[in-house]
């Protein structure tokens, strides 16, 4: 019988510590279980120092190691995050089972390996946790030279998101901004073929991911730290891991933009990118037909209810150009800022397809897109200098409201 979170609620509510007035189910905000692997995150202001929350975290793991083998599935890890007041995790503790009552805290951090992990024998983070070839622990803050963190997002799969995603970054980058790309789809990773990555090693250097440089971008993605040929069976606290281990141990340096390409749909790796890292807003990817705009609605609602701005909504594969020049509404042009429309975002704009289009992104040569005479006429190249232009009016916007922006004084 699996492990549900409603069990692990019950048995938590048995836990209990000096500092807390009642249970540690009174200061749980999030579970996941899978396989007896098992992540909480606990509200840290209420259990006083990092000791109290040390033993609220073994504590837990003690009674868990009892209760879930009785309910048909053993513990096999358990990871204690606890976050601040903002939602910062602030002390992580990582538990193996069997120790006992008050048998000690936190096992020791494991070490790095030399080789990068297979994704279906030792998963980086979550369940099992394991580093990711190489990498050490988590600095304290390595986005803290990151001024703005943009999420491409969509609610199913197949609507070009990756393109958009690359696109943005890639024109940002051509206007002189620093530019991050992170390929956060770590379901199917795309970045490798999109970016022209094949030739390229991926190189650590102190514990850290150096990313790379290309088409005057940085980019990181998990397509190059395993076999090219294997599935990424991913599940919930592994991919929680795996995709906290890309974004913080990376070596990003000073950026303007971080884009990350998020996997489709509502899942985990989306909750953990808001709750990782403080993101200027999301952009959702759409095409114009209904059951697109179904899932997209849902991918909007979800960013706004995890408090994150939605900066806008891109119409993709709008129309299709051939070889002729005709223009051919193959979905149904303009359903998707019909639904920005009735859902009170903005509309970043309606980017067509066409054979230049296919034929670049699989050569890993996107910044021919951009350029006319490459990209199959003005068309296309025209649609990505204006969605660029409007996703930067709409970063500055929403600067200006999350209270972020500063006074600058330009001299020349």
């Amino acid at each position: 019988m699996a492990t549900t979170k409603d069990t692990i609620r019950e048995v938590l509510r048995g836990v209990h510590s000096p500092e807390l007035a009642g249970s540690v189910a009174d200061v749980l905000e999030w579970v996941s279980a899978c396989d007896g692997f098992v992540s909480l995150k606990l509200h840290a202001p209420g259990l006083g120092d990092s000791d109290s929350r040390r033993r609220a975290a073994a504590a837990a793991r003690d009674a868990l190691g009892i209760a879930l083998p009785e309910a048909g599935e053993p513990l096999r890890s358990l990871i204690v995050e606890f976050v601040d007041h903002a939602g910062t995790v602030i002390q992580t503790e990582r538990l193996s089972p069997g120790k006992g009552a008050g048998g000690g805290g936190a096992e020791p951090a494991p070490k790095a390996s030399t080789a990068p992990a297979s994704p279906a024998a030792a998963p980086p983070g979550g369940g099992g946790h394991r580093p990711i070839g190489g990498l050490q622990e988590p600095t304290p803050n390595p986005m803290a030279g990151v001024r703005h963190v943009i999420a491409v997002g969509a609610g199913k799969g197949g609507v070009g998101k990756s393109t958009i995603a690359v696109s943005l970054a890639v024109g940002l980058a051509r206007r002189g901004h620093a530019v991050g790309l992170l390929d956060g789809d770590i379901y199917g990773p795309s970045l490798p073929t999109m970016l022209g990555l094949d030739a390229m090693e991926q190189i650590v250097m102190a514990g850290m991911l150096q990313p790379h440089l290309v088409h005057g971008v940085k980019a990181i993605t998990i397509g190059k730290l395993v076999d090219p040929d294997k599935p990424l069976i991913w599940r919930g606290p592994m991919a929680h891991g795996a995709f906290k281990q890309l974004v913080e141990q990376t070596a990003w340096g000073e950026l303007d933009y971080l884009i990350v390409d998020l996997p489709p749909g509502t899942g985990d790796v989306c909750l953990t990118l808001a709750q990782t890292l403080q993101l200027t807003g999301a952009v959702i990817v759409c095409t114009p037909q209904k059951v697109a705009q179904d899932d997209a609605v849902r991918a909007a609602r979800m960013f706004q209810q995890l408090r994150i701005e939605v900066l806008g909504v891109v119409e993709n594969m709008s129309y299709f150009i051939g070889d002729d020049g005709r223009e051919y509404d193959i979905f149904g042009r303009g359903g998707a800022e019909v639904m920005a429309q009735r859902l009170g975002l903005p509309f970043l704009g309606a980017v067509p397809i066409n054979m230049a289009l296919r034929a670049n992104c699989d050569s890993g040569e996107p910044l021919k897109n951009f350029d006319p005479r490459q990209s199959g006429g003005g068309a296309l190249s025209a649609s990505l200098e204006s969605l660029v232009t409007t996703l930067e009016g709409q970063v500055a916007l929403a600067t200006l409201r999350q209270g972020k922006s500063k006074p600058t004084l330009t001299i020349s």
